[in-house]
């Protein structure tokens, strides 16, 4: 089996299937780290067996910025969101696929063809540090994980279709010392405003001994790196030492097709399985790669190529209806700083910050108290016609 990309779609599609005992190449780009975050739920953590000493901080709640500057506080009460450090995080999940059997190159993507007798070959060229040659090998199955401009999708499965993205822009920098900026250690603050994004959100995110600074916008030309600055100097981030700064497209809608009906697979932001509104990935690229390496075992195992459309399926099934409204929502509440206003304005409510944090913490829509939803119908129908003051 060859997976391309070593992002945690992939480093968890190789360790999975390395268990299995398959034979496994996972090839990954060095020196690349996705703009991110680095929010990750408990039922992640639970799932994946991340262990403690991985994570770089635990969040107890998050804060919410209006554009009248307005701000509306949502506590955990029960329980806390992860963050972890990508350049750290991913490394790790590598680390564990080569520990379970999985055989890691550093090497670029070139193409797929084929030999005489069908079965694919993967074209790859290995790093400078591995002598930077252009090396082939054989693959029953191979799964692309290599990101949002997949060179995997666009070989193998154009049928993939057109993907919306957020163009994300951070930068790492030292956290503050305490009362030096406005920051707090264990709180998320998320940026509605349309000056720092004309369709999305900024943030400041504690990942421990450091901070995630970021901005998304889908409209092309926006200017990210300004946004960035704006956003360090209203915080007082502005003084505090730049670690790394990192940029790339991230998808907002899952792929029509993930697969090429025969041997290919694709999975994580490849597979375009990023939520729209929140901008969360990482959760859901680790299911869509432990998807991908089950539908793969099942296509090894019964020789049946039409398996490979499971993984797609169980993930809409599990998760479609979540995306189909986080979508809903983006369009509507990011669409004006009026809208925004009053956005931020509903979060205030009990019943919507309790059934949020419960939907995000485990990870599927809250069907119990069915009058809290109820409740919260009626309020947004009175924020919508301007029944209530933002």
């Amino acid at each position: 089996m060859v997976v391309v990309g070593g992002g945690p779609a992939g480093a968890t599609a190789a360790t999975d299937l390395a268990r299995a005992g398959r034979d496994v190449l996972l090839l990954d780009r060095a020196g690349r780290i996705k703009p991110c975050g680095g929010a990750i739920p408990p039922r992640l953590v639970r799932d994946f067996a991340i262990p403690e000493g991985i994570l770089c901080a635990k969040i107890s709640g998050a804060r919410m910025i209006a554009p009248s500057d307005k701000r509306v506080d949502m506590p955990i009460d029960d329980g806390y969101v992860a963050m972890v450090d990508r350049e750290v995080f991913d490394e790790w999940l590598r680390a564990r696929a080569t520990a379970v059997g999985a055989t890691r190159r550093a090497a670029t993507f070139e193409t797929i063809s084929r030999d005489p007798d069908g079965t694919a070959r993967v074209h790859f060229r290995t790093a400078r540090e591995e002598g930077g040659q252009s090396v082939s090998v054989r693959a029953r199955a191979v799964i692309g994980a290599d990101g949002a401009n997949s060179a995997v999708a666009r070989e193998a499965v154009p049928q993939r279709g057109p993907i919306p993205f957020v163009f994300a822009y951070h930068e790492i920098v030292e956290a503050p010392e305490a009362g030096a900026a406005d920051y707090v250690a264990d709180r998320c603050d998320v940026f509605y405003q349309g000056k720092l994004s004309p369709d999305f959100y900024a943030w400041v995110f504690p990942h421990g001994k450091s901070a995630s600074i970021g901005v998304g916008s889908m409209q092309k030309g926006f200017g990210l790196k300004e946004a960035v600055a704006e956003l360090r100097a209203t915080t007082k981030l502005d003084g505090v030492r730049t670690i790394r700064k990192e940029g790339a497209p991230i998808p907002l809608h899952p792929a029509k097709k993930w697969d090429n009906g025969r041997d290919v697979l694709l999975a994580g932001d490849a597979a375009g399985v990023v939520a729209p509104a929140s901008g969360e990935g990482i959760y859901y690229a680790m299911v869509g790669g432990r998807l991908a390496a089950e539908a793969v075992e099942t296509y090894l195992e019964t020789g049946r190529s039409k398996a490979l459309a499971g993984a797609r399926k169980s993930f809409m099934k599990a998760h479609g209806r979540v995306f189909l409204i986080l979508g809903i929502m983006q369009r509507f509440w990011y669409g004006s700083d009026k809208r925004r206003e009053r956005f931020v304005s509903i979060c205030r409510d009990a019943d919507v910050q309790r059934l949020t944090w419960q939907a995000y913490m485990n990870k599927e829509l809250v069907r119990r108290d069915p009058m809290a939803h109820v409740r919260i119908f009626f309020k947004d129908l009175a924020h919508l016609f301007g029944l209530v003051r933002p």
